[in-house]
């Protein structure tokens, strides 16, 4: 069970990671030719090594950072238009995969007092 919710949290990150670049570079930017909107993904590096280590700290800080990316793919998701409408519903739903497995994780990893 802990090893698949790694696995869904890092891969979920990952791709979130990945979505982020290619989102605002050429998939759908807000300028043509790409954006430095494409540096939000920046942040998401902060967490990563984190994540793939397994660290239960991570998790816990991490579950409530990735909701900042929560909001913005929800207001997104209403006010554009086009493929980043599409595009905004993916990173929702990345983010809520990531946040369930972080907040499982963490709670199934603490230490039993």
């Amino acid at each position: 069970m802990m090893s698949r919710l790694r696995l869904g949290a890092s891969a979920s990150l990952l791709a979130l990671i990945l979505l982020c670049l290619a989102w605002e570079t050429f998939l759908a930017p807000l300028k043509p030719g790409g954006s430095l909107l494409m540096l939000k993904a920046v942040p998401l590096l902060i967490p990563l090594f984190g994540i793939l280590r397994g660290r239960r700290y991570t998790y816990q800080w991490a579950s409530m950072f990735i909701l900042l990316y929560f909001t913005e793919g929800v207001v997104r998701a209403w006010a554009d238009s086009g493929v980043s409408v599409k595009l905004a519903v993916i990173e929702i739903l990345l983010c809520l995969i990531f946040f369930c497995c972080a907040i499982f994780y963490a709670n199934l990893s603490r230490n039993p007092a």
